[in-house]
């Protein structure tokens, strides 16, 4: 297939990034009000850290702005930081708590921790999303109705909301009502179509021609018509916004190599984890001197970019371009803009992070993991968002100890008229065994966390078995700590004493290696170590004539 040309692909990235910028440009202002901030600050994360990120990443098509997860968790955190909501000291928190997350990302990507991404399992990230999911859809509820309300929690904003129920206003939940049913019908009906520049210009016309504001709706109010200027973090935040900004870090990076991995085409470059620490850590810390909130790479801004035909990172020059334009430009038209219509974007771009289908996956496959899920769910809504990661943390170290702790040890058996050897299980009847040969196989990784419980799975096999002879298949074992290699040289001495003969067979190299330096080798002989199983069953079969 013909390759495009150069002028063809920068036409393409041309469209591309302004029809990206049709889509982020709505959402990233009304991601803004998420977190409690100006609309404009919204449009400063759609600029430079946009800029920056198209200049350091990996990705070819990877657009950085804000997204719905770092919005509520930023605006968690600068509620604790700002409980009055002072405009002044918000701007100054909000550079401060993006730089922190500049500076964190960065530090990290010195530390090469770039595999840090993967510490948080899917099923545990599924949850915690579907508890920030239902967490901002909820926090837009009182801009449906028309109505303000003291946020003092998940389950205390539920019981607020229904006691503002009769105070709601008809024309804002009407104009909020309509404007969802716009965005969802377009979104089905054209996906990945400008829907949220479509319900923004209607609102704003709207607005223009109805005098909203006259009539009792919230509107955007004024926007400076001008680029950011320079904002600088203050020291004297830091110590109270730094834990905050670890968890922000930890969700841009882990949602912008996401993203990143999940739209590169197999003939983009690799993406390189800690070099998008970098780029995204420099994003945020540039963007934090020009008044942006945390930003990183989002799923669905990058999936228009891709469906365009967005080839290389010029479309997020073009977006960002677009950006500076609506701020020199639009700012008074934007001022008109109802907020419902803002609330209405964030909920439907939001609700998207609650997918019941995905948990009735995990359930079905794995029930443990399921539970997790459901925990780091809960855990965003009992504990709130910035503690909902700590939540999500521990249970994905929890998982991966857990996994780790409890290895599964198999017997092994002969697939009849081969060299094959595999588990036995109920889907393989026929698979022949040995009279007195009993082939167990350890997996993973042995270290004193399992070690126990491997032997007593090994000792329990043994007691049901009462085989001549114990052959220990460690070509699943990739590693063993020495307590574990303890907890072998132990087993083998006491099968020994029990009249049995224990043999060890296919060990990796490594293995290998500590076993000799432990003495291990020199005691079992070269008579009881296999090169293979197969070996070790044709030695059997011979010498104890086994047919």
């Amino acid at each position: 297939m013909k390759k495009p040309s150069i002028v063809a692909i920068q036409r393409l990235d041309v469209v591309a990034g302004l029809t990206a910028a049709a889509v982020v440009l709505p959402k990233a202002m009304a991601y803004a009000t998420v977190a409690g901030l100006p609309v404009s600050v919204g449009l400063y994360t759609a600029f430079v850290p946009m800029i920056v990120y198209a200049l350091l990443g990996t990705s070819r098509v990877l657009s950085v702005s804000s997204t719905t997860t770092l919005a509520i968790l930023a605006g968690t955190q600068l509620g604790l930081a700002v409980p009055d909501g002072d405009p002044d000291k918000l701007i100054t928190a909000t550079a401060t708590l993006t730089a922190l997350t500049g500076a964190l990302l960065i530090g990290a990507s010195v530390l090469r921790l770039g595999f840090v991404a993967n510490f948080i399992s899917s099923p545990v990230l599924t949850g915690f999303k579907a508890g920030i999911g239902l967490v901002i859809v909820l926090d837009q509820v009182p801009k449906l109705l028309g109505v303000h309300i003291a946020k003092e929690g998940f389950l205390r904003d539920i019981l607020s909301v229904a006691h503002h129920l009769p105070n709601t206003s008809l024309l804002t939940l009407t104009i909020a009502i309509a404007a969802i049913l716009a965005l969802l019908a377009m979104e089905r009906l054209w996906p990945h179509s400008p829907a949220p520049l479509v319900a923004v210009s209607a609102g704003i016309g709207l607005s223009w021609f109805v005098g909203l504001n006259s009539l009792g709706v919230a509107i955007v109010g004024f926007i400076p018509q001008s680029l950011p200027s320079i904002t600088l973090p203050t020291l004297s935040l830091v110590q109270q916004l730094l834990p905050g900004a670890l968890g922000i870090a930890l969700m841009s990076f882990t949602e912008s190599i996401a993203a990143g991995r999940a739209f590169a085409a197999p003939a983009d470059p690799l993406i390189k984890a800690d070099r998008e620490l970098l780029a995204t850590g420099t994003a945020n810390l540039a963007g934090a001197l020009f008044g942006s909130m945390p930003a990183g790479g989002g799923t669905s801004q990058t999936a228009v970019v891709r469906a365009v035909g967005g080839q290389t990172q010029k479309a997020s020059l073009v977006t960002a371009c677009a950006a500076a334009a609506t701020m020199l430009l639009l700012a008074p038209l934007l001022s008109l803009l109802p907020q419902a219509v803002l609330a209405a974007i964030v909920i439907v771009y939001s609700i998207g992070l609650i997918k019941p289908a995905e948990f009735v996956s995990i359930r079905k496959v794995r029930r443990m993991e399921f539970r997790w899920a459901l925990a780091a769910f809960l855990g965003v809504l009992a504990f709130g968002t910035l503690q909902g990661i700590v939540v999500a943390i521990v249970l994905s170290l929890v998982g991966l100890a857990s996994q780790s702790a409890n290895p599964n040890v198999y017997v092994i058996g002969r697939k009849r008229g081969t060299d094959v050897v595999r588990p036995l299980s109920p889907e393989h009847p026929d698979d022949e065994t040995f009279e007195g040969l009993l082939i167990l196989r350890p997996e993973g990784r042995l270290f004193f966390a399992n070690a126990q419980r491997v032997a007593d799975q090994i000792q329990a096999l043994v007691v049901e078995h009462k085989p001549r002879v114990l052959a220990l298949d460690m070509s699943r074992v990739f590693d063993i700590e020495y307590s574990a290699l303890q907890m072998i040289m132990e087993g083998e001495r006491r099968i020994t004493e029990q009249g049995m003969t224990c043999w060890i067979v296919a060990l990796n190299p490594s293995v290998l290696e500590y076993i000799r330096a432990s003495g291990f080798a020199d005691r079992l002989g070269p008579e009881r170590l296999f090169s293979s199983v197969r070996g070790a069953i044709q030695h059997y079969t011979t010498s104890f004539n086994q047919n």
